[in-house]
């Protein structure tokens, strides 16, 4: 078999959905998953693909700590904008408790993690990584969304990132064939089925997602990029 990678979107906490297709394909495909040679993602998405490439066995574990974080932060006044609440510090206390010692090892040159510098505001996919704490890092910096995980970015080799989505929300890579996994309907090999009442299709952070009627009638407030990013 060719060349195979797996790419999981940027979805938020959409990103049980991530959790079921992970499960599924360790439950009905694991041929394809001994095939796979890269696994990537923005965000959320790059959160699953470290699980399920270095401690596939946890999966289930994610599932729980993933329910319990979205009650949690709906406990809260103003959910994870209440002031003195730390979701970054609730997801690292996650990461740290599921990926293995040698996660970083594993994911050598084969975890594709997609992160957004600050201060050029390009995006970066980053693939070494010198320690288990340096893996960490990028991947909290891959699901860092400004002001709604706090208004300090992460630091990672002395420079200053943030969620990967905002730039390249669906990184396919420049070898093999990438299967791409999306919770959004559109043009991607594993994601909802929803044909919708429009043949539309929106290109977000190089993602194709189809537009439905009753979404597309809605007002779409562009944003600016660089509204969001501090240097």
């Amino acid at each position: 078999m060719k060349h195979i990678n797996l790419s999981f979107a940027a979805c938020g906490f959409l990103g049980i959905y991530h959790l079921g297709a992970a499960s599924a394909l360790c439950r009905h495909g694991k041929k394809l998953l001994k095939d796979v040679k890269a696994f990537a993602g923005a965000s959320a998405g790059s959160l699953v693909a470290s699980v399920l490439l270095t401690a596939p066995e946890k999966i289930e574990e994610c599932n729980q700590f993933t329910y319990k974080f979205a009650e949690e932060i709906r406990r809260q006044s103003f959910g994870a904008v209440t002031p003195g609440y730390d979701i970054m510090a609730q997801l690292r206390s996650g990461i740290e408790s599921i990926l293995p010692p040698n996660a970083h090892e594993l994911a050598q040159n084969r975890l594709h993690v997609s992160i957004t510098n600050t201060r050029t505001r390009e995006n970066h996919l980053v693939s070494t990584f010198s320690s288990r704490e340096d893996l960490i890092k990028v991947l909290l910096a891959s699901s860092f969304v400004p002001i709604y995980a706090g208004l300090k970015p992460v630091e990672y080799k002395g420079q200053k990132w943030v969620d990967g989505g905002l730039t390249n929300a669906l990184p396919i890579l420049p070898v093999g064939r990438t299967v791409t996994i999306s919770p959004f309907s559109g043009r991607l090999d594993i994601s909802p089925q929803d044909k919708g009442q429009l043949d539309l299709y929106v290109n977000i952070a190089k993602q194709d997602i189809m537009g439905q009627e009753s979404k597309a009638s809605k007002l779409c407030i562009p944003f600016d990029k660089k509204s969001i990013f501090r240097k």
